[in-house]
């Protein structure tokens, strides 16, 4: 198992640090030219700062049974397509029940901000006043975050992580 981030602009990278390091599991962190990270714990590989760079890039080296951060939907939904399973930077896991609708809703958030005339421009205002959110789920809704979230995407996190190594140990008996 190894453990990938989309970690353009992620708030919980040292939260994945520190309980992939207590499971003693590899992390790779995934960020463009313009988010260069260091870490004393996970792999770093920047990418060119083209359009979706990081997205294509992480998705080519991630495997079935690896875990995936990113607040992007698209990403989301091309680990679950390998076999991957995938969480959002909210703790929300991303699954096979839940992705198409929420694929679905980013379209429609999309469709309706661009018949509104509200372009989502990254460093400029919106018409509505409000900065542009990096987050990729479509809401456009900047939102502080606080310790809560960052306590409920640990917990969240720490279970899929449970989950995966007990999925693993099921595979393996006598199965293969």
């Amino acid at each position: 198992m190894h453990i990938y981030v989309d970690a353009d602009a992620c708030p919980v990278v040292r939260i994945v640090e520190k309980i992939a390091e207590k499971y003693t599991i590899p992390v790779t962190l995934l960020c463009d030219t313009n988010h260069v990270l260091q870490s004393n714990y996970s792999e770093v590989i920047v990418v060119g700062a083209g359009a979706d760079a990081v997205d294509y890039k992480l998705i080519s080296i991630c495997h079935k049974g690896d875990i995936v951060v990113s607040q992007d939907y698209g990403v989301a939904a091309m680990a679950l397509g390998k076999g991957a399973y995938a969480i959002h930077q909210s703790g929300k896991w991303y699954t096979n029940d839940n992705i198409d609708r929420m694929l679905m809703e980013r379209h429609l958030n999309k469709k309706a901000r661009r018949a509104s005339g509200k372009n989502h421009i990254k460093g400029h205002t919106m018409s509505s006043g409000h900065r542009f959110c990096a987050d990729r789920s479509g809401s456009g809704d900047p939102k502080k975050r606080t310790p809560e979230d960052d306590e409920h995407f640990s917990e969240s996190f720490e279970k899929m992580i449970r989950m995966v190594i007990q999925n693993r140990g099921g595979e393996n008996n006598g199965k293969e």
